[in-house]
């Protein structure tokens, strides 16, 4: 059985409220949490050509990113780049209709474009996981692809982010074969996505309250543990001073820190749902193109 890592001496990153949900925790990072997700929005209030938006949270979610992205950064801003952490049907549920209203590009790694482009469909979830009501509620969630069409891109070779300067894309799978996470050395923060999370995401209680807990990624949708853990451990070792991902509150410090390389470090214990089937075989990524399922 699974348990979490509580934050007891964690500090919550500083957070200045923006209204509708949204704060900033950076003078260049804010983030917008919807319902059961969060986005991202990087660059600085008031440049209204020089931001870009990370995920795009859920169907239901495009009113409230465009409302903070005028507060933020002006009635007419359009960003210069969407960034997918991954294409998981929580995290790109208004990339469509956002990609098209802002005529704008769509940045993913290459393992994730079949997800994107119409071509595959992810692995099934696993509602046996534990942990609660979303998990069990799971096999409602989508799973099939979107279609991005001509407006998907690939990461830059390079590492670099577009539109990001200073920040680069560091690969993390297992939660999704192209997961990635973004990262700034220069403040050491971290935009983690869903390569761990900061709150108890298979509970609909959980989800509600946001107890601030250190989580490997969402248990029902990881297929791979194994590079799971790698992914986790490769993060840990960065030593972030600040921290947001894909699902509960932001945070930072030794706490954080410390709550991290605790996760890295007892990871089968207290992230792995042990004995489910993802477990016991990982559905795997074939050709560069779609999974092998168990």
């Amino acid at each position: 059985m699974t348990v979490q890592i509580p934050l007891s001496e964690i500090d919550r990153a500083r957070h200045e409220d923006l209204g509708d949900g949204a704060w900033t925790i950076a003078p260049d990072l804010a983030y917008l949490r919807l319902s059961i997700v969060n986005v991202v929005f990087f660059g600085m209030p008031g440049d209204h050509a020089e931001w870009v938006l990370i995920d795009t949270g859920l169907p239901t979610s495009r009113s409230s990113i465009v409302g903070v992205a005028r507060s933020r950064f002006g009635s007419d801003a359009r960003p210069s780049a969407i960034i997918l952490t991954h294409g998981h049907f929580d995290h790109v549920g208004t990339v469509l209709e956002l990609a098209k209203t802002w005529d704008v590009p769509v940045y993913a790694h290459p393992l994730e474009h079949p997800y994107l482009d119409g071509t595959a469909s992810y692995p099934p979830p696993d509602p046996w996981v534990g942990g609660g009501l979303m998990a069990l509620l799971s096999p409602l969630f989508p799973c099939g692809p979107i279609d991005l069409d001509t407006r998907l891109r690939p990461l830059p070779d390079n590492r670099s982010v577009p539109g990001m300067p200073g920040w680069q894309w560091l690969h993390t799978p297992g939660h999704a074969p192209g997961h990635v996470s973004l990262w700034r050395e220069a403040d050491r923060a971290l935009i983690a996505g869903d390569a761990f999370i900061t709150t108890g995401q298979e509970s609909a209680y959980e989800v509600a309250v946001q107890q601030l807990e250190m989580h490997g990624p969402p248990r029902y949708f990881t297929p791979d543990w194994e590079a799971a853990e790698r992914s986790v451990r490769d993060l840990a070792a960065l030593s972030p001073e600040l921290v947001i991902s894909g699902h509960g509150a932001a945070a930072a410090g030794a706490g954080m820190r410390q709550g991290l390389d605790r996760l890295a470090e007892r990871f089968r214990e207290t992230a792995v749902p042990a004995g489910t089937k993802y477990v016991r075989k990982p559905a795997t990524v074939t050709n560069g193109r779609a999974y092998q399922m168990p």
